[in-house]
């Protein structure tokens, strides 16, 4: 048996090279933890203090649960969602800007480990984030814990899939206004759409059908179910929707750095 030393060396670089990205990623938001970790700790309280007190006292339960319980999984994602995304759209334009990113492109390290090293700081984030939310949360919710390993699974997937997002986001911005367009006019809207803070089952016929188009709902109701059990949708369905997306953006992600998009040009 003949050892290929040349492809072992490679591997090895390729692997020291991914974990000095993962590492930079990640201790980039850890050391300003007070402007990464602690809003959307804050915000959630805020969000369970007015809808499920305030507003939610007015309301019966929902599939069961009181009005807390049952929008407590989805402010966990929903701050999953946010940070993940702006992890990477932030910190990829800075590259871009400040021309690291060009010193990696020309280096042999290929894009694969460009995007890992990217993404992998934006699932750190978000699952960073999803974890101090979801202590605040307890504070508020008695949440049942159905499935913990599918909780875990399903922000991890989550925060893979909008951090490939925010990668793709930050390789098209030609400016820091571009970073924001997205998140405001896109993910903002779906994400309050997606089943946050009622069920589906609610609405009329039409925008119950609407809502089936929009991928933040298989986010948040696969997170439900895993804490709850309860979903509006298919289980089956909302993990293959978030697996598909994220071998569609991945790809796309390596595409666009192999054209060199939004970078040589």
């Amino acid at each position: 048996m003949i050892l290929n030393f040349g492809s072992l060396a490679n591997a090895r670089t390729h692997a020291i090279a991914l974990q000095t990205i993962l590492l930079k990623e990640t201790l980039r938001f850890v050391r300003i933890w007070i402007q990464t970790l602690l809003p959307p700790a804050i915000t959630t309280a805020l969000y369970f203090i007015i809808f499920g007190k305030l507003i939610g006292s007015q309301l019966g339960p929902v599939d069961g649960f009181s009005y807390n319980q049952y929008i407590a999984p989805g402010l966990i994602m929903m701050a999953v969602i946010t940070n993940a995304y702006s992890n990477v759209v932030s910190s990829f334009f800075s590259s871009k800007f400040q021309r690291h990113i060009e010193e990696m492109l020309v280096s042999p390290l290929p894009n694969t480990v460009i995007v890992l090293g990217f993404v992998g700081g934006g699932a750190a984030r978000g699952l960073a984030v999803g974890a101090v939310v979801t202590g605040v949360s307890l504070f508020f919710a008695d949440l049942h814990w159905q499935h913990p390993l599918l909780t875990v699974l399903v922000i991890f997937l989550t925060s893979v899939l909008l951090a490939l997002g925010g990668l793709i986001n930050g390789i098209y911005a030609k400016s820091f206004d571009d970073i924001s367009l997205i998140p405001t006019f896109v993910l903002t809207p779906l994400t309050y759409f997606g089943g946050i803070f009622y069920s589906i089952q609610m609405l009329p016929p039409f925008w119950q059908d609407a809502s089936l188009f929009n991928p933040i709902l298989y986010m948040v109701n696969a997170f439900r179910y895993a804490i709850l059990g309860v979903s509006d949708i298919d289980i089956t369905l909302a993990f293959s929707i978030l697996v598909l997306l994220i071998l569609i953006l991945f790809a796309y992600s390596l595409w666009l750095l192999h054209r060199g998009t939004g970078i040589r040009s």
